[in-house]
């Protein structure tokens, strides 16, 4: 990785632990998980190239947060197998950082925004365990990142929702991940925080690490993602963008919720709750 100029390459490589010289690999193989006694997602398979950025793309209840949630060890799998490094999920110290959606967090809880980004480091720390100088320049150099060092000593429930998703990307950052998985990252957040979010992305692939995003927005995926997963329950389509959003397979994913209109496709649930503007895409 030496020669990337970006602060995010720096972030990387500040320590054993970040990017390894072997590509980062994401193999899921006939995966099989359950969530409260239903299957949710089906016999998944398929392969995911080191530093690619994939959207994922589904209607609500289609598995994509349990997808992500397996991806950290948060959920078991009833069958099947994940692969990084071409080792099972576990044998890699903080190889997966996970940004859940901002509603399955607790926001009334009594940590300032620093102390949130410092969460990245916990696993290399060690509870009850002092912070080194590397981890605190680790902390640094992602808040100065997402442009959030200002905000280090406010409480977390006190910031606006663009500022509390750039305190969990840098809490990410921190973290100095293989691969970086954001829920909803995009939902109830201003256009300087998705672009700032965008623009994080862009410079984690330069570094060769790989993101994944689930994302309401078929637009934005089409547009801004150079390949997309379309799952319900089961895979759909994987590939490039135009290959994937196709009329027959998003017929497949959505049924009647898609409507094709002039050439278009307009998913009218594909909306966060409370929200009136429909996503589309040309196919």
């Amino acid at each position: 990785m030496a020669g990337h100029g970006s602060s995010t390459a720096a972030l990387l490589e500040a320590s054993p632990g970040g990017v390894s010289e072997e590509p980062a690999r994401l193999l899921l193989d006939h995966v099989n998980v359950s969530y409260g006694g239903v299957l949710v997602l089906e016999d998944l398979s398929c392969q995911i190239e080191h530093g690619d950025q994939v959207a994922i793309v589904g209607p609500n209840g289609a598995g994509k947060s349990t997808l992500f949630k397996a991806l950290v060890g948060l959920l078991p799998l009833r069958s099947g197998r994940i692969l990084i490094h071409g080792l099972p999920l576990g044998h890699h110290q903080d190889c997966v950082a996970y940004v859940p959606q901002r509603e399955e967090v607790d926001w009334r809880f009594p940590v300032t925004a620093r102390e949130v980004v410092m969460m990245g480091r916990f696993r290399r720390i060690g509870w009850l365990r002092r912070s080194r100088s590397l981890d605190e320049e680790a902390v640094q150099r992602a808040m100065h990142q997402l442009d959030i060092a200002d905000l280090s000593s406010r409480p977390i429930g006190e910031l606006s929702g663009g500022q509390q998703q750039r305190v969990f990307l840098a809490r990410a950052l921190a973290q100095e991940p293989h691969i970086l998985l954001l829920d909803e990252p995009f939902t109830a957040v201003d256009n300087p925080t998705q672009e700032a979010t965008l623009s994080m992305l862009d410079q984690l692939q330069r570094a060769g690490v790989t993101t994944l995003v689930s994302t309401h927005d078929l637009s934005l995926a089409s547009e801004r993602f150079p390949r997309v997963m379309l799952l319900n329950r089961r895979l759909v389509a994987f590939g490039p963008p135009a290959l994937v959003f196709r009329p027959e397979a998003i017929r497949r994913a959505f049924g009647g919720q898609a409507l094709f209109l002039d050439g278009a496709v307009v998913v009218d649930q594909c909306c966060p709750p409370g929200s009136h503007e429909d996503h589309g895409v040309k196919p």
